[in-house]
């Protein structure tokens, strides 16, 4: 025979014990809020576009920045224009000044058109430098 409904309902196991007694793991650094990754984000913030006075990471350029353990850093990145003043120019100056943050070993810009660069993938930063908030 079943035991009380007491017995039969009452919790066994916490599920959360072992989740609330785990200490945080401090991020690599290669990972977004990571050190080295942050320096390279910051590295990106120096440089900027010569016909709109934003840098490039705050004006949306910037599509995605992965680094391996190893110090490889790949910056995929747009353009405002394909036919930008500065696009046979930037991507080597985006190279330049990513691989010579420390810690990085070689850096690497992937240079892509889709999805094309528009106003909506700027910072609310830059929105309001620019008077468009």
């Amino acid at each position: 025979m079943a035991g009380s409904v007491a017995e039969t309902f009452e919790r066994k196991r916490d599920y959360l014990s072992g989740f609330l007694s785990q200490k945080p793991q401090a991020l690599a650094g290669t990972e977004p809020g990571g050190e080295l990754y942050e320096a390279v984000i910051a590295a990106l913030k120096e440089i900027y576009d010569p016909e709109i006075p934003v840098n490039i990471y705050d004006l949306g350029l910037i599509y995605g920045v992965d680094i391996t353990a190893d110090g490889h850093a790949a910056v995929q990145m747009t353009l405002t224009t394909p036919h930008c003043p500065v696009a046979e120019s930037m991507p080597g100056e985006v190279e330049l000044r990513v691989g010579s943050v420390p810690g990085i070993g070689h850096a690497e810009v992937n240079l892509v058109w889709d999805p094309p660069w528009d106003p909506q993938k700027m910072s609310d930063e830059a929105k309001l430098e620019l008077g468009m908030l």
